[in-house]
């Protein structure tokens, strides 16, 4: 299942999903590359066929189902957050390589069942975290696989985003980092709990899903606390974690950033023989051994602003087979998912300590 596409052949891809956050990123990336037939979308409303016809898809429908079965080699999903999972397992059913937007889940159970389905028939999974894909987190990477840290020991994950408007105001507002011709964000999805609205579900995904990638890592036990001034979902997180293996972390996420200020991701991973610090907002990469070595990475300015371009063509150099790296397959963002299903949970109970069941349980 996973052998690459005959030479020569476009990649043969589907939507489900054709709101603001595919129109605005993901259409456009796949519309102008001559090895991609954009076979058909799925969707609702009365701008699917101006989407159809933006793009160049070959046909619209408001039934999966029937696109599915229209000859795909691969299907990318934006749909609300709790649709993300039926809509990937249904296209895992098919056989066929899928791209979804985070969260994949909002449950660690269904995740992880995305990942057995997946691993099963041999398909791509690709979950467009943007950092993952970024060269000098891929340097960062480098750096730890070589072993540079040692045993982890501690880690720090903080996040923090100008996106008041998206979970707890107008949507609209921002539509003046990322653009639609048809549309915009909706609240029904960043706004409801029920949907997997808030900060955690729609931004600790990302600063996770890097930390995760990074390291290796995977949380087993959460302990944490959410607020929501305002608003009817987390706009505020803290977590203390305990990893396997031993590791302690601290996770921070905040969705309240002036609107001009960039995002924050901050990362820092504290080893047996030295630290890495990761700052995507004063773009900053080192790794500094207690034997007296260091590597401090040059970063071009603006480098560590989010952008989502790379993912997106990944997924289709996957298929074709020009790629074999996946820096956000479907154990990584199962991770997130497990972690931040956690989280909510112990948020829930007053703070009180969830046990993520050990990786022999998946």
């Amino acid at each position: 299942m996973s052998a690459s596409l005959p030479s020569g052949r476009k990649a043969r891809i589907g939507a489900i999903g054709a709101g603001w956050w595919a129109t605005s990123n993901h259409f456009p990336i796949y519309a102008a590359r001559d090895d991609v037939e954009l076979v058909g979308v799925c969707g609702q409303g009365p701008n699917l066929g101006a989407v159809r016809d933006e793009f160049g898809f070959g046909f619209a429908t408001e039934d999966y189902d029937e696109l599915l079965d229209a000859g795909l080699d691969g299907v990318v999903i934006t749909t609300p957050h709790d649709l993300h999972i039926e809509h990937a397992l249904r296209a895992i059913d098919r056989g066929l390589h899928v791209q979804v937007e985070k969260p994949v889940s909002l449950d660690a159970e269904s995740a992880w069942e995305l990942v057995r389905r997946s691993e099963e028939v041999g398909a791509h999974v690709l979950v467009p975290y943007g950092w993952n894909y970024k060269p000098f987190t891929i340097a960062a990477k480098r750096l730890v696989d070589a072993g540079h840290l040692g045993e982890i020991q501690h880690v720090l994950c903080h996040m923090a985003s100008p996106t008041r408007g998206l979970f707890a105001g107008n949507p609209d507002d921002i539509r003046t980092r990322w653009d639609s011709n048809t549309a915009g964000p909706q609240a029904s999805t960043w706004q409801s709990p029920e949907r997997g609205g808030g900060y955690a579900h729609g931004q600790v995904t990302h600063s996770s899903a890097l930390l995760f990638w990074l390291t290796d890592l995977r949380a087993q036990s959460v302990i944490s606390k959410m607020t929501a001034p305002g608003a009817s979902v987390d706009l505020f997180n803290a977590a203390v974690l305990g990893f396997e293996g031993g590791a302690l972390g601290a996770l921070s996420g905040a969705a309240t950033l002036p609107d001009e200020d960039p995002y924050q991701v901050d990362i820092r991973v504290f080893g047996s023989e030295g630290v890495l610090m990761l700052d995507t907002e004063r773009e900053r990469v080192s790794l500094h051994r207690y034997d007296g070595q260091r590597w401090d990475l040059d970063i071009e300015p603006g480098a560590g602003g989010y952008e989502c371009l790379a993912p997106p063509a990944r997924f289709v150099d996957l298929l074709t087979g020009r790629e074999t790296e996946n820096h956000s397959d479907a154990r990584v963002a199962a991770r997130t998912v497990e972690l931040i299903d956690a989280m909510h949970r112990s948020a829930a109970a007053g703070g009180s300590e969830i046990l993520i069941p050990p990786s022999s349980a998946r």
